[in-house]
């Protein structure tokens, strides 16, 4: 167990789910002393190994876990992401070969990249302490001591929180915004699956994703559908079987029939962002920024920001570098969070705002640098030129 000694950590991660692993990892590999960086996560490691969430991956992410030594990653490659509004004109297609790229991404079960990733760290000897949940902070001249629920204090020069939540689940931060919509969240299956394609379809609720996923019978989707809380009380209701009526109803039969779905989980959908940091303390990933899911970029905007703040800490493990990590993050996050946001709140609000979509779709589609600049920020974030 990590106690606070003379010789304190340079660097406690709070949170060890995959972008504060990927940090500690990145950080190793940079050369700072593995017994200098600390990991604390609230789970026991088996029970986030159990979590069978679905999570998306972007190419660009891929290259990072690459960098830790953390892929390949069981995964499902996406090849196409077809993107539409149900029962309107207008569409587009986004395609790995317009991009030279071997996916735009991967749906990975959340517990098999917790594996990999914690079978890096402890590869390289990094501390990690399971359970240990953090119940407060005090920070001074030199440094920063996290009290642990059970009594226990972990020393650092440097704290960062990596341990996110769902939104409404979280302490309020600079921007908030609820966006008045649940997701449901299950694993599905259809009598027609088309390999390695995606689906995002616009509905007058909120969007439907369709992310292919390999399973023990073949072909599966993770699906994430967005609705108003009311509708997803009644969906979590439903026997399968109805539910998968709806849910065709609510797609089409561009995958034929429905067939079989796993148990749903709904959660609250909203936007909390730009989280507070203190001279020695910044947050990263969804305790820095929770996203709606609408395109997917929660956990890659996270290992964006692990990539970067390894780079600095590794060079110089002071508070000057969280300065410079805020300074450099600002327009990727920026770009992203604004995206995001405005996607969702068009998407969720219905009616009039809606009626642009099919022509948008139509200009992402015919307009091809339009459809690469959407596609490679979704890849790699913002680039600097």
């Amino acid at each position: 167990m990590m106690e606070v000694t003379d010789n304190k950590l340079d660097i406690a991660i709070c949170g060890a789910g995959p972008v504060g692993m990927a940090l500690a990892a990145l950080l190793a590999r940079r050369g700072m002393d593995p017994q200098k960086i600390g990991l604390l996560d609230a789970k026991p490691l088996a029970l986030s190994l159990a979590d069978p969430r679905s999570i998306a991956l972007s190419y660009g992410s891929r290259q990072l876990l690459e960098a830790v030594g953390a892929w390949p990653v069981q995964s499902t490659p996406i090849h196409e992401i077809h993107v539409s509004r149900r029962g309107h004109l207008g569409r587009s297609m986004i395609d790995r070969g317009d991009h030279k790229v071997p996916a735009l991404g991967y749906v990975a079960r959340y517990g098999d990249v917790v594996g990999v990733l914690a079978s890096v760290c402890d590869s390289l000897g990094i501390h990690v302490t399971r359970p240990a949940r953090v119940a407060g902070m005090a920070e001074n001249d030199d440094g920063v001591v996290l009290q642990l629920e059970d009594g226990r204090e972990v020393g650092a020069a440097l704290a960062v929180q990596a341990e996110g939540g769902v939104f409404g689940a979280q302490e309020a931060r600079a921007r908030v915004r609820d966006y008045g919509q649940t997701a449901v969240i299950a694993r599905v299956s259809t009598n027609a699956p088309v390999a390695h394609r995606a689906y995002e379809r616009f509905t007058e609720e909120g969007p439907l994703a369709l992310l292919p996923q390999d399973g023990s019978d073949g072909q599966q989707y993770a699906l994430v559908w967005c609705v108003r809380p009311e509708r997803a009380q009644v969906l979590m209701a439903l026997d399968d079987t109805e539910f998968l009526s709806q849910l065709g109803q609510a797609f089409g039969t561009r995958l034929g029939r429905f067939a079989g779905a796993t148990r749903r989980v709904a959660y609250p959908l909203g936007l909390n962002a730009d989280a507070p940091a203190t001279a020695r303390t910044v947050a990263i990933g969804n305790a820095a920024q929770t996203l709606h899911p609408v395109a997917g970029q929660g956990l890659n905007l996270g290992l964006r920001d692990a990539a970067v703040l390894a780079r600095l800490l590794a060079r110089e493990a002071t508070p000057g570098a969280l300065v410079q990590f805020a300074a450099e993050r600002r327009r990727d996050r920026g770009l992203v969070v604004g995206l995001t946001d405005t996607m969702a709140r068009v998407f969720a609000s219905g009616g009039a705002s809606q009626g642009l979509l099919g022509l948008a779709l139509g200009v992402l589609d015919t307009v091809k640098p339009a459809r690469t600049l959407l596609a490679e920020t979704m890849m790699f974030g913002h680039r600097a030129p």
